[in-house]
């Protein structure tokens, strides 16, 4: 018994000191410029700029392989931080990439028959629900991407404008923009 123990201890040891090296060896470190891209995206994940992601965006970009002014839910601000990080020139949105009014989805709940596609269509979790039972949206986590329309096989799911309140309003110039030209 006690022999079968110091196999499997020493098997473990071996193992783990294998591992060990293997991590050390073969470590893959990411692109730095890509985790720092990444960081001004607005995390949507809504696929809006033709890639699946955020982070698949962010690649693109650095390897050049992207432009910086294909993401609508990051607008302006986020091209000119783009241009800020990438040493670029700003550019204005393309022409498939026009950013649309803020929007949060809406379930007609009379309408809807549980059948959870939007549920799994949404990338941020903003859609409540079971099986074969009403489902509503979280407004607050509600990106308006429109992932969830496509699926959904009674159409239940309508896009309400945010109206522009104080809460949700917010200035659309950057500062230096209005700051006095010497």
């Amino acid at each position: 018994m006690i022999s079968a123990l110091l196999v499997m201890a020493g098997i473990a040891i071996v193992l783990g000191a294998v591992l060990g090296y293997a991590a050390i060896k073969f470590r893959v470190e990411g692109n730095p410029l890509v985790d720092k891209i990444d960081a001004v995206l607005p995390q949507t994940q809504c696929g809006q700029c033709g890639f699946p992601g955020c982070k698949p965006y962010a690649t693109a970009i650095a390897a050049e392989e992207a432009d910086i002014n294909c993401c609508p839910p990051g607008g302006e601000e986020g091209i000119r931080k783009l241009a800020e990080l990438l040493n670029k020139e700003f550019k204005p949105f393309g022409d498939n990439a026009k950013p649309k009014p803020k929007s949060v989805a809406y379930i007609d709940e009379n309408t809807c028959i549980g059948c959870t596609l939007c549920i799994q269509a949404c990338p941020v979790d903003a859609i409540v629900g079971a099986a074969k039972q009403m489902h509503t949206i979280i407004a607050a986590d509600c990106t308006g991407c429109e992932l969830c329309l496509a699926p959904c096989p009674v159409d239940c799911i309508a896009m309400n404008p945010i109206e522009e309140t104080l809460s949700v309003w917010k200035w659309k110039y950057p500062v230096y923009a209005l700051s006095p030209t010497p």
